[in-house]
């Protein structure tokens, strides 16, 4: 299938029934399963994730999530919530075959979100992130396995999240007292953390999501991961190469093309945003049209219910105007 279009991953409100009606309607042929973080730290990116992690204890502390002996109360909240999600999933999506998308947050966002047992980050610790790691990786692997007998049509996209992947490299995740910095990590170790959870994934599209500046694209292609999705609106000049050597290398690129605030984009001021970025890159639309899906620029989460909506149509109708 060629010119499609997804969605990222977050939704305003609160209501999962009516974000995955919404999802649904908007982008049928990429469908994903939304996190609403208005529900709270359970609802959002770090706390969806950690409910799929069952081999290590959390709990939620006024400074965020931490590491503990044993799952505290927040822990099992996540998780309640997880399933209650995955049981609307089901329920709306019987008969559904096509691709589906799933995100969880990759190793390093969470190494650098939640503390030890005893404060500061899980970053400064070498022994507790390979841990946490290789936690997450068996966790997504549950997870998956989870969604295909839900839904057992669908053919999985998982998409894991590293918003925090060009500041932990570039040593600029604070440490707890604000003071100073946690050390830079390098490829080879970045590369590592990742290759427990790609390698953990076998026959699912494996996604890489950085919606900051400075997305490492080629540590990302050689982690093991079939694609990258970036916010077209901040990739550098620098980011274009390890792109366009992405693309001809087979692999998938996810172009966050329409802005998660207001904007008076139309359909065909997106799909000519697209075009002029496969131009500077060199490739003829048709030849990588089946390696495109078109996404808003990241999460939507604090936009309004109708511009997420809006923003979800924008996309599915400038896919159909490139086709």
């Amino acid at each position: 299938m060629s010119w499609t279009a997804s969605g990222v991953g977050s939704l305003p409100g609160e209501d999962i029934r009516e974000a995955v009606r919404v999802v649904l309607g908007e982008l049928p042929d990429r469908p994903h399963l939304p996190e609403l973080p208005a529900r709270g730290a359970i609802g959002g990116m770090i706390g969806r994730t950690l409910a799929m992690v069952t081999d290590l204890g959390f709990d939620l502390q006024p400074a965020g999530w931490r590491l503990t002996d044993a799952s505290g109360i927040d822990h099992r909240r996540a998780q309640s919530l997880l399933a209650q999600d995955l049981d609307v999933l089901e329920e709306m999506t019987q008969g559904y075959a096509g691709p589906l998308k799933l995100q969880l947050a990759g190793p390093w966002t969470l190494a650098a979100c939640v503390e030890k047992p005893r404060g500061d980050k899980v970053l400064a610790d070498v022994g507790a992130r390979r841990e946490l790691a290789q936690a997450l990786a068996e966790g997504a692997a549950a997870h998956v396995a989870d969604v295909r007998r839900r839904v057992p049509g669908a053919s999985l996209v998982v998409q894991v999240d590293e918003p925090a992947l060009p500041a932990v490299m570039a040593g600029q995740v604070p440490t707890a007292s604000g003071f100073h910095r946690h050390r830079s990590v390098d490829a080879p170790l970045a590369d590592e953390l990742l290759g427990f959870v790609t390698a953990a994934l076998p026959g699912v599209t494996r996604l890489a999501h950085c919606c900051a500046e400075g997305v490492p694209i080629a540590l990302l292609a050689g982690a093991g991961f079939d694609g990258v999705c970036v916010d077209v609106d901040r990739l550098s000049a620098a980011e274009l190469t390890p792109l366009g050597e992405l693309l001809d290398g087979g692999r998938q690129a996810w172009l966050g093309v329409v802005p998660t605030t207001e904007s008076a984009l139309t359909s065909r001021g997106v799909a000519d945003r697209v075009l002029r970025l496969l131009d500077m890159l060199g490739f003829d639309p048709d030849e990588v049209a089946d390696r495109i899906v078109l996404t808003p620029g990241c999460g939507l989460a604090g936009a309004s219910p109708a511009w997420a909506r809006q923003a979800m149509t924008l996309v599915r109708e400038a896919a159909a105007t490139l086709r």
